[in-house]
């Protein structure tokens, strides 16, 4: 199975930008989505950025600031986050599943296969 690992995590003030990048190992074949997730303290996990194919969905709070880009068939996945803002402070993890999802992408209980996550603060 994937063996997906983030990396690219630290600390900004508001407005500075990080690039998160998801790195999967391991038996991809068939886990051509991926999906970059984020849980603040006492939050529920919130599906930030998904890709699959030529599909690509963002969350609504961060259209416009966050791109997500992929390489090497999905197995290099880049979150490229711009206009960062405090209530973006989260820890982010990526995750590996199943293509067809449609609107469920940010659904976490689809998916089987998690990275430990890297944290991102964002300072005012």
């Amino acid at each position: 199975p994937p063996v997906p690992v983030e990396s690219g995590g630290g600390s900004v003030q508001a407005g500075g930008s990080l690039t998160l990048l998801c790195v999967s190992s391991g038996d991809t074949n068939g886990y051509d989505r991926i999906t970059w997730f984020r849980q603040a303290p006492g939050n529920e996990r919130e599906g930030v950025a998904t890709t699959f194919g030529r599909e690509i969905e963002y969350e609504d709070s961060v259209k416009y600031r966050f791109a997500i880009s992929s390489e090497n068939a999905k197995k290099k996945v880049y979150l490229h986050m711009n206009s960062l803002q405090p209530e973006d402070t989260a820890m982010y993890y990526c995750a590996a599943g199943f293509g067809g999802m449609g609107w469920q992408w940010n659904q976490p209980h689809k998916y089987a296969y998690w990275g430990r996550g890297t944290q991102v603060t964002v300072s005012s």
